[in-house]
């Protein structure tokens, strides 16, 4: 039987997502990778563990994760159930729908027809009454926004979620769905984009979006899908993610492209006395508006890895000036 670290929030810094009163660890586990049927689930269950003994609280899924779709809620909830149900009132259980997912007009975008399915199936999946969090992964050029904002104000007047977000939206869909939200007092209190050193397009608009809404951000992709990391200083390995050719966000040309200037960056991170996914993580936490970076592992050593960023939030302006111009 699994017992929890009594010293689990000791390791963890909290931060308020946006004016809300909810706060999420500053690093949370998700689980697009590592978490489906290909994967071993003592893996997948020591994982799990690890993360929430390091105080890691929030744990970050959608309705198409696996693969297949839907296997990552599926081993989720089946070792929720056996791990981690007794803490249910101390975890934070996100999961999201507009990403295709059955055939058909209504198994994928932002109908509500398909989001309230999307939910229902999702919650049977994972074997939960709620979640914490319920997002609309991906505008629909098709759908009027007040469908789809309506679709995910009932899901928290049917209990099905505490609080609702978005993900990938521009700042101008932001403001607009924020603004609908307002009117009908529906707790949408976060955004999740990617962001990392080299997609930096938040900057442009999105964050000046959220902090007049009071909206927190919760980013994916902190580590540019690992060209933020050792892996690639010295070239692209033959056992590499780039090295496949079913990568949809990495590839061998993109990684030779970026070796230099990641060279160069890992030359900061080591004068911080960090590796450069710690300084990449602890880079990401700087801006007020981001709440929690989402990490993916695919190993306790490596979710261990990731949390010692932690140990050295703090810049000078002299590291932050030396970053921009690397990445410039």
């Amino acid at each position: 039987m699994y017992l929890a670290n009594e010293n689990r929030y000791e390791k963890m810094l909290y931060k308020r997502v946006g004016k809300s009163g909810l706060k999420l660890p500053a690093i949370s586990l998700g689980l697009w990778h590592n978490f489906g049927d290909v994967d071993k689930l003592s893996n997948q269950q020591a994982i799990l563990r690890a993360a929430f003994d390091n105080g890691i609280t929030h744990f970050d899924l959608a309705n198409n994760y696996g693969p297949p779709a839907g296997s990552a809620e599926t081993n989720f909830g089946r070792l929720f159930k056996e791990d981690f149900s007794s803490y249910r009132d101390e975890i934070i259980i996100s999961s999201k729908a507009g990403y295709y997912m059955w055939p058909g007009p209504y198994g994928e975008w932002g109908s509500k027809k398909n989001i309230i399915a999307s939910c229902d199936q999702s919650l049977q999946r994972m074997q939960l009454d709620y979640v914490d969090i319920f997002y609309h992964h991906r505008p629909d050029p098709d759908t009027p926004l007040e469908e789809t904002a309506h679709a995910l104000d009932l899901l928290v007047k049917q209990g099905k979620a505490l609080y609702v977000g978005v993900s990938n939206y521009s700042p101008e869909q932001t403001a607009a769905i924020a603004k609908l939200f307002k009117e009908w007092h529906t707790p949408f209190i976060i955004h999740q984009p990617q962001y990392n050193m080299f997609n930096r397009s938040i900057e442009e608009g999105l964050t000046d979006v959220l902090a007049k809404e009071g909206l927190g951000a919760i980013v994916f992709s902190p580590l540019a899908q690992g060209l933020l990391t050792n892996r690639y200083l010295n070239g692209v390995p033959e056992d590499s993610r780039a090295h496949r050719s079913d990568s949809p966000f990495l590839s061998e040309d993109r990684v030779e492209a970026t070796l230099t200037k990641v060279r160069r960056l890992n030359d900061v991170a080591s004068a911080r006395n960090q590796t450069l996914a710690e300084m990449a993580l602890a880079w990401n936490l700087r801006l007020p508006e981001i709440a929690s970076v989402l990490i993916g592992a695919s190993r306790v050593s490596q979710l261990e890895d990731n949390l010692k960023a932690l140990d050295n939030l703090a810049f000078t302006a002299a590291e932050l000036a030396e970053i921009d111009q690397i990445l410039q």
